[in-house]
């Protein structure tokens, strides 16, 4: 329960923090009616009510994970990272097929499975980011363009 309750406090405050720099959006003169400031702070307000439903009606006490889930947890945080940055030096193929791959067998220990399905997953993604939604993604690293 105090688990619960340390969250609401700390959703509330950075809620409104959120509503705080909410209504520092400037509006220029021909804004809409509702203005800019509305929808963020409508969404500080919500996310305050939820951290108020935390702190007053908190669950019963949770059972944390093990050792080897917070474990894999932290390698799928680490691979995700360095995922972010080497897309710009690697393209997104081998990155892409590295990251789902390593995350794929942490899902299933298998690991021709995981290989396959990051390979697949690697080139669907590239295949309709690129061509259905248009976006500018290089596949491989600079040097293999020439």
């Amino acid at each position: 329960m105090a688990s619960d309750r340390i969250l609401g406090l700390v959703v509330i405050l950075v809620a409104l923090a959120y509503i705080a720099s909410a209504t520092q959006i400037q509006t220029s003169f021909l804004a809409d009616p509702v203005g800019p400031k509305t929808f963020p702070i409508l969404i500080g307000i919500a996310a305050a009510l939820a951290g108020g439903v935390l702190v007053f009606r908190p669950d019963e006490e949770p059972d944390w994970p093990g050792l080897a889930t917070l474990g894999a947890l932290v390698i799928s945080v680490v691979v995700l990272v360095i995922y972010a940055y080497s897309l710009r030096p690697l393209g997104f193929l081998l990155p892409t097929a590295i990251a789902a791959g390593i995350l794929s067998y942490q899902i299933s220990q298998r690991a021709v499975f995981a290989a396959v399905t990051g390979v697949g997953l690697s080139v669907l993604l590239f295949l309709v980011f690129r061509y259905a939604l248009g976006l500018s993604l290089v596949p491989f690293p600079e040097a293999f363009h020439g």
